[in-house]
Formats: structure tokens, sequence, C-alpha cells
């Protein structure tokens, strides 16, 4: 499974996923994004049982402010349409995956 790009139009059908999701609030200029990007991406690849989702905070500043992001990479893991893990700044894969295990 590849990861989604996640804007306003679509953030509700995933935020209601039956699957837990894990969305990464991200910038293209952001380094620390660009670091966290290759393993948000594996994990997708390797875990079809997950959804997981990209937000530009540039071009969906709305969600980024919903979800009270203030440094990115800002990475926020839903379950059942209930945030249940959200942490800030550069995480190992390990850490990511345990997010969503919850």
């Amino acid at each position: 499974m590849s990861v989604l790009i996640v804007n306003k139009d679509n953030f509700d059908s995933v935020k209601n996923s039956s699957k837990p999701v894990l969305l990464d609030f991200y910038a293209d200029w952001c380094g620390p994004c660009r670091m966290v990007s290759p393993l948000v991406e594996s994990i997708a690849e390797e875990n079809p049982q997950y959804l997981i989702g990209k937000i530009n905070v540039d071009k969906e500043p709305e969600l980024a402010q919903a979800f009270k992001v203030m440094s990115i990479p800002t990475l926020v893991a839903i379950k059942n349409g209930k945030v249940i893990s959200q942490s800030a700044g550069a995480r190992p894969k390990a850490e990511i995956l345990a997010m969503l295990q919850g």
C-alpha cells in the first residue's frame, strides 16, 4: 500500500477509516521531514493493515491547525476516529510503529 496524500477533501474518509491511521504532517522544505518520509513510506509498504497519509502543512494549514501542529514533522496516530498518539520531531521506525499499536 502506498502513502495517501491527505487534504481537506478526503480527510473525513481517512480519519474514519476502519484501519489505524498514521498522518505525517510535513513540508517540502523541512530537513527532518525528509528524514522521516522514507520511514513512513516503508511502513506503508510493509504494513497494509494501516492507512498511512501525508499532509503538507503549507497546502493544508486548516488540518495542521486542527491538530495543533506547532513543529514538523508531526506524526499523529488515529484509531476509530480518535487521536491515540501524537509526536513532533523525527522518530525511528520502531517508535513510529509503536505509536500505531497504541
